[in-house]
């Protein structure tokens, strides 16, 4: 068990409710708490036996989830949500912007920042696009839809997954 990779954890309705570590995984399939659905290459060993480590596992109980999580705003969220493009020019993104500006009351949320190139950031400042007529934005910002916490937890979402994901999910990974 070198390298550790995530797993998908599907409630017992094949919905999915998080991403966890496979060791996570392995603990839940050996605790009889889940079921492995899709398995890896890889396995992990011990003195006794020898298991495949889960890619997907399913819980056997229903679990509530209580409210749909708001994907957190960090670097790689908003540049996997802005296809790391400048949202003014298109150019590769370097560094992230805010449309009104915080020192103009602007807040950090999604609805506010987007992925920006340098030159960009530089020649819009502190300013507000209605100052600048030659800056549009190419999308209006805006929250990640609710599942999209899953292609931000890993840099790459396994084929595996697809089936459980929705359909657009899978290609912003």
């Amino acid at each position: 068990m070198r390298e550790m990779s995530r797993a998908l954890v599907l409630n017992v309705t094949y919905e999915p409710i998080s991403v966890v570590s496979q060791r996570r995984a392995l603990v839940l399939t050996l605790a009889e708490k889940a079921d492995c659905i899709h398995e890896t290459k890889n396995v992990a060993r011990s003195e006794r036996l020898t298991v495949p480590l889960p890619s997907i596992v399913r819980l056997r109980y229903f679990v509530k989830v209580p409210y749909r999580r708001r994907a957190p705003l960090h670097r790689r969220a908003l540049f996997t949500r802005d296809a790391n493009a400048c949202q003014y020019c298109g150019a590769p993104a370097e560094g992230i912007d805010h449309v009104i500006p915080r020192s103009r009351g602007g807040v950090h949320l999604w609805e506010n920042v987007v992925a920006c190139c340098r030159p960009c950031n530089v020649r819009k400042g502190d300013k507000m696009l209605s100052d600048l007529p030659n800056m549009n934005l190419a999308m209006a910002p805006m929250a990640p839809d609710a599942l999209s916490w899953v292609a931000m937890s890993v840099p790459e979402v396994p084929q595996a997954w697809t089936q459980y994901l929705p359909e657009g999910l899978s290609a912003t990974a």
